[in-house]
């Protein structure tokens, strides 16, 4: 109990104290380290081994390659042009922008991979369209887009997916594989619940 205590205690002291949240992370294994072997028993150089070592991962090279793509497509401009897609295909649909909304989410979820960079990505956009368009609250369009972005780390390529391949040793390929339908099934869901709000 004292552990738990020591971990968490010292982790949550540090996030209070606006440390990073991986020095935060750091920090709370040393105090645990310290606490149970000693300060000055602490082998500093194993766990600077021990740390590279655990980062050392071509597969692990995937995620910031998917939020480079994230942000390029922000500034070259593709982000809009996936909105104008996603517009041209079920714009014209009973409550429209709410289908815009979850279709442009899963485009730019299949080539982001994660629900932050998708959320920042287009949500900017399609919220402040969506209010301007009168027939949606604020509230409503962030809604939308909050739960249209937790498609994307479920459609494939999915940076939970890759970490969860690299932990389990699984295929990526069929994790891959396995989160289309799901993607497929939430969008459905969620175009259905706005066609339900919208009347």
């Amino acid at each position: 109990m004292t552990i738990f205590l020591a971990l968490f205690g010292t982790l949550l002291l540090l996030l209070f104290l606006g440390v990073p949240v991986a020095f935060a992370m750091i920090g709370a294994s040393l105090a645990v380290l310290a606490y149970t072997r000693g300060f000055e028993s602490i082998p500093f150089e194993m766990l600077a081994q021990r740390t590279l070592y655990g980062v050392n991962s071509f597969t692990l090279l995937a995620i910031p390659a998917f939020l480079l793509i994230g942000r390029l497509m922000n500034e070259s401009g593709i982000s809009d042009r996936v909105f104008n897609v996603a517009r041209a295909l079920v714009g014209h649909l009973r409550g429209g922008l709410g289908h815009v909304n979850v279709v442009q989410s899963l485009i730019f979820s299949g080539m982001s991979g994660s629900a932050i960079a998708d959320a920042a990505g287009v949500g900017r956009l399609i919220i402040s369209m969506m209010t301007r368009d009168g027939r949606y609250t604020r509230s409503y369009a962030a809604a939308i887009t909050a739960a249209s972005a937790v498609i994307g780390p479920i459609v494939p390529p999915s940076i939970p997916m890759v970490l969860f391949a690299l932990v389990s040793d699984a295929s990526i390929g069929y994790l891959f594989l396995g989160g289309i339908v799901p993607g497929l099934l939430m969008g459905a869901v969620l175009m259905a619940m706005n066609v339900v709000i919208s009347n």
